[in-house]
């Protein structure tokens, strides 16, 4: 049984270990509210920007001339997954369940007979991922002393897959990141972006009567040229963006808990010591009281 020192010591080690949880839900809390500002101000833009190119596709179905970026390589023996995850932890399973997404996915891939390319978006990713993956991370990229993400950011990840597109490295990019719903909701995501990949409802929304009224110039082909490249950018900004706002939720309501169990813990400990210190309060009278008697 631990000693009344112990016991005291121990309370105030978790009291100060509460005061620093419930600051850094105060902080999550402050930086929550303009990361999902940011994460919902992005996605009409790239759902705009997705039924642009998938009325272009439709339009351009069969045409054999249509970029490698819409229309892939021909094959999908290579895939390069861009697993894009948290700079820091202390955030529940928002960087977990980003991964376990991921490395289910490689698995498959390698149980199919595929080679499987990783490139890491973010610290806690790499460091988890190199633990079973080591030989198919192929690049590192690091945000952790960016205050603020920006479409610069983005950009840096999308040339370097389009760079690696380029050189024939990859068949098909497959992007994981966390889609915000709410402060206790972050959906782990993964989506196609090389061959840029629709969805059927954006697909189907563009057969609408209304959609033929659409004259484009210059030409479509011209268009998606210059639009495939800018939208991989979009894309992965898009999932930065939604991936900074589920890690402040995630990290709010993480802290938030850790700081109702440290009140937990220092109520039972508290009442532990109270217990034990009426336990030897009272023996100690009953030595007395049996010397007294004695004498």
């Amino acid at each position: 049984m631990p000693s009344l020192k112990d016991l005291k010591n121990r309370i105030a080690s978790v009291k100060a270990t509460q005061k620093i949880t419930k600051a850094m839900k105060m902080v999550a809390a402050a930086k929550l509210r303009r990361a999902q500002e940011a994460a919902e101000a992005a996605r009409p833009y790239a759902e705009r920007m997705n039924k642009v190119l998938a009325g272009l596709t439709a339009a351009n179905a069969g045409n054999a001339e249509a970029p490698l970026l819409l229309s892939g390589t021909g094959k999908d023996q290579v895939h390069l997954l861009v697993v894009a995850t948290g700079e820091r932890g202390l955030a529940g399973g928002f960087n977990s369940s980003i991964i376990r997404l991921a490395r289910d996915h490689a698995l498959k891939l390698l149980a199919q007979g595929k080679t499987v390319k990783i490139l890491t978006v973010g610290r806690k990713g790499n460091d988890v991922l190199r633990r079973s993956f080591r030989e198919n991370i192929v690049h590192y990229i690091t945000f952790r002393e960016v205050k603020q993400l920006g479409f610069v950011h983005a950009d840096e990840v999308a040339h370097k897959v389009l760079e690696m597109f380029s050189a024939g490295e990859f068949d098909i990019a497959t992007l994981f990141f966390a889609r915000f719903q709410s402060v206790i909701a972050q959906v782990p995501t993964a989506q196609q972006i090389i061959p840029a990949k629709f969805e059927a409802s954006e697909v189907s929304g563009t057969a609408n009567p209304a959609s033929a009224l659409y004259e484009y110039e210059p030409s479509e082909e011209e268009i998606l040229e210059d639009l495939l490249p800018r939208n991989v950018a979009v894309q992965i900004f898009r999932a930065l963006l939604e991936n900074n706002a589920s890690f402040y939720g995630a990290q709010m309501s993480a802290m938030d808990n850790a700081t109702r169990n440290a009140g937990d813990m220092i109520n039972k400990l508290t009442l532990s010591y109270n217990r034990q210190r009426q336990a030897q309060i009272t023996k100690e009278l009953i030595e007395i009281i049996s010397g007294a008697e004695a004498l």
